[in-house]
């Protein structure tokens, strides 16, 4: 009988194909080393768009129900509401500032650090330490009424019915967890080349949130969603930029360097728009 040569298995194809040909070559190109550090990705970036879609989903329970939630997120307390109102114009323009300094110390050191100025070198940790300032300042203070400065509970505030108040508390979770895990990083504590993708995958998923923010019954709705949807692109952008920067950049016809000054300079950008915020 003749021997036959076992050599590897012809595909032969399917009807219907289980993936496009682009998205499949990308999955097998994109793979993590380490399973727990797969697992976290997964976690974070589950987190992050449960809270979204959340939020957008509840939007339009949030306007059927709102009478029958008690302290619900934009309703009036008298006769003035919050939203619209003097205090929570101010509240929320403070609010926005401060995120736009935060976001300006982040963009002046990545753009040091992209040009590899030797000098200042501890601004390396403003990233890490202006994102774990803010997810805590969000976690706090973030909303006027929320806990835990304000009437609603922990189980109110992080399992109720306001879509804006659930984006601000994910935001400032996620910030405080990618801000602790580029400490490390600058630290040295973790080195693999793949902790790097929470900060990109974080401003992907940040400028996608932005575009399902709402700030309730507010008088400027129009405008403040113009200007959330300017910050998201721009966010989605860097982040798109900087992922390229970490995983293509040596492959690419142009440098690691301009990716690298690019997603310094939209960084700079959003901080600047965000510095001018006004409702």
């Amino acid at each position: 009988m003749r021997e036959m040569s076992l050599g590897p298995i012809r595909r032969n194809g399917w009807a219907v194909p289980f993936l496009p040909a682009f998205p499949s070559r990308l999955l097998s190109r994109l793979r993590f080393p380490g399973s727990p550090l797969r697992l976290a990705l997964l976690v974070c970036l589950a987190m992050a768009l449960c809270g979204a879609s959340s939020a957008g989903g509840q939007h339009a329970e949030h306007n059927h129900t709102g009478s029958s939630v008690e302290h619900v997120h934009g309703q009036a307390d008298g006769a003035v509401a919050w939203e619209g109102s003097a205090e929570g114009i101010a509240y929320s323009e403070f609010n926005h500032h401060l995120a736009g300094l935060f976001l300006l110390l982040v963009g002046f050191s990545e753009a040091r650090e992209a040009i590899g100025w030797s000098a200042l070198v501890w601004t390396r940790f403003l990233l890490p330490g202006a994102l774990m300032l803010g997810g805590c300042f969000l976690l706090i203070w973030s909303d006027h009424d929320a806990w835990p400065i304000g009437s609603l509970s922990f189980v109110q505030t992080f399992f109720g019915h306001d879509p804006e108040i659930l984006q601000h508390k994910t935001y400032g979770i996620l910030a405080l967890g990618i801000g602790a895990i580029e400490w490390c990083r600058r630290l040295g504590l973790v080195t693999r080349s793949t902790w790097a993708v929470p900060l990109p995958l974080f401003a992907i998923v940040g400028g996608l949130m932005l575009f399902l923010h709402s700030h309730g019954d507010h008088p400027s709705a129009h405008k403040i969603a113009v200007d959330h949807a300017i910050m998201g692109t721009l966010a989605i952008t860097a982040g798109a930029l900087k992922l390229l920067s970490g995983w293509g950049g040596a492959r690419l016809l142009i440098g690691r360097f301009y990716w690298d000054l690019a997603w310094a300079g939209l960084v700079l950008v959003i901080g600047l728009q965000l510095l001018v915020y006004s409702e």
